[in-house]
C-alpha cells in the first residue's frame, strides 16, 4: 500500500493489517453496511500493472481469455492469464486507457505474473510497470444505484464494464450497484474525503464479501494453476472469447467448451463454521471418500451468519449438499444462487 495513502486512511480512522484496511472500528458493523447502505473501500489488496507500448494491444491479445481488441476506451473486462495446460494463474480486471492498458490482480501473485509475461515481450514495443504505489483503487457500492456517485462524477456509466474520466480518476461500472475508482493518490484522498460523507467506510473483508456475492473469483498464491476458467466461472462473466485468436492455454480451454464435460463448478456457498476456510482448502464429497473434490476459491465472513464462500465442486456432490470443507467430515456447504446462472 503506498505509504501516503495509508497515512491518510489512519488518519481517518483505518486500521491496516497486511498492507490492507482491515477495519474502521466495528467489522460486523461494516459487514452488515456493505449489505444494506452506500460503502466505499480501499482495495490495495489488488495490485495494478501498466501496459503501454506500440505493440500493447497485439501483445495482450495473444496472452489474455479475453477479447483485449474489443475493448474501447475506458471499458474493462475480466479474463484470466493461463498456462500452456489451460490452468490459470491470474484473474484480473482490465482496463483500456490513453497510454495502453491497466489490469488489476491480487497483490501476492503480480511480481510473479509480471515476469512471466515479461518473458514474452521479446521484439514487442511493449512495456510493463508495476503500477500499484501510485494507482489507488477505491471501490464503491451502493443499493440505489449512481445517485449519490452523480453528485461527485461529472459522468457515471451506465453499463457494466463501461468507464468514464474525469478530473476525479477513472471509474468503471462493475454492476448497476458497484464501481472502482483508478486514481493519483492526491485525487483519491480527495474523492474519500467528499464521499464519506454519503458512504459508509468499510475494510477489505467488506468488499471482499461483495466481490463472492457478485461471483467474481481472484485467483491467489494458494489456488494458482488449478482450474480451467471455466470451472471458476469466467466465461459467464465476459472473461473468455471463443472467437479470438490464440493465447496460451487455448486450445485446452475451447475444447473444454466444445467437447467436453465440465464436472466442477464455481458455487456460492454458506458453511457454518468456527474459522473462516482460507483460500485453497480441500473440499470432500461423502461419494469420494478421502479424496478431495474441490478447493475454496474465496471467503468472507456473512452478515447473515457463518461464511460464505466461492468454491470449485463437484456438481453432482453440490445438488445433494454433501460437499464437506477442510475435511470429509467438516462443515457442509449450503448453495446459495450466484447473481449469473450456470450452464
Amino acid at each position: 500500500m503506498n505509504v501516503e495513502w495509508a497515512k491518510f486512511l489512519t488518519e481517518n480512522a483505518a486500521v491496516i493489517s497486511d498492507g490492507a484496511v482491515s477495519h474502521f472500528g466495528d467489522k460486523s458493523m461494516e459487514l452488515s453496511a456493505a449489505a444494506l447502505v452506500n460503502i466505499i473501500a480501499d482495495i490495495s489488496l489488488l495490485g495494478v500493472i501498466e501496459f503501454i507500448g506500440e505493440d500493447v494491444g497485439a501483445f495482450l491479445q495473444g496472452q489474455l481469455s479475453c477479447d483485449v481488441k474489443a475493448l474501447s476506451m475506458n471499458a474493462s473486462a475480466y479474463g484470466s492469464y493461463c498456462s500452456a495446460k489451460g490452468r490459470v494463474l491470474a484473474t484480473f480486471l482490465l482496463w483500456r486507457t490513453e497510454l495502453g492498458y491497466s489490469m488489476a490482480l491480487s497483490r501476492d501473485i503480480l511480481p510473479t505474473i509480471q515476469k512471466r509475461l515479461g518473458m514474452f515481450v521479446m521484439r514487442s514495443k511493449v512495456k510493463l510497470d508495476d503500477a500499484s504505489d501510485r494507482c489507488v483503487l477505491t471501490g464503491l457500492s451502493s443499493p440505489t444505484g449512481a445517485e449519490h456517485i452523480a453528485k461527485h462524477f461529472p459522468l457515471v456509466p451506465a453499463d457494466d464494464h463501461q468507464g468514464a474520466a474525469s478530473e476525479n480518476g477513472l471509474l468503471l461500472c462493475l454492476s448497476q450497484k458497484r464501481w472502482v475508482v483508478m486514481a493519483g493518490v492526491k485525487t483519491a484522498q480527495k474523492n474519500w474525503s467528499v464521499l464519506q460523507g454519503a458512504f459508509t467506510p468499510v475494510g477489505a473483508a467488506a468488499w471482499g464479501w461483495l466481490e463472492i456475492r457478485a461471483g467474481v473469483p481472484w485467483i491467489t498464491q494458494a489456488t494458482q494453476d488449478q482450474f480451467v476458467p471455466q470451472m471458476i466461472n469466467l466465461e459467464l462473466i465476459g472473461g473468455v472469447s471463443f472467437q479470438k485468436g490464440c493465447y496460451p492455454g487455448q486450445e485446452i480451454v475451447a475444447r473444454t467448451q466444445y467437447l467436453g464435460k465440465l464436472k466442477r463448478r464455481m458455487y456460492l456457498a454458506n458453511i457454518v463454521a468456527e474459522a473462516i476456510p482460507l483460500p485453497g482448502t480441500a473440499l470432500y464429497s461423502e461419494d469420494l471418500g478421502d479424496q478431495a473434490s474441490g478447493m475454496v476459491v474465496s471467503a468472507q465472513a456473512s452478515p447473515n451468519g457463518g461464511f460464505d464462500v466461492l468454491a470449485v465442486a463437484n456438481s453432482e456432490s453440490i445438488a445433494l449438499s454433501i460437499v464437506h470443507t477442510g475435511t470429509p467430515q467438516g462443515p457442509t456447504l449450503s448453495p446459495q444462487p450466484l447473481p449469473y446462472l450456470l450452464k
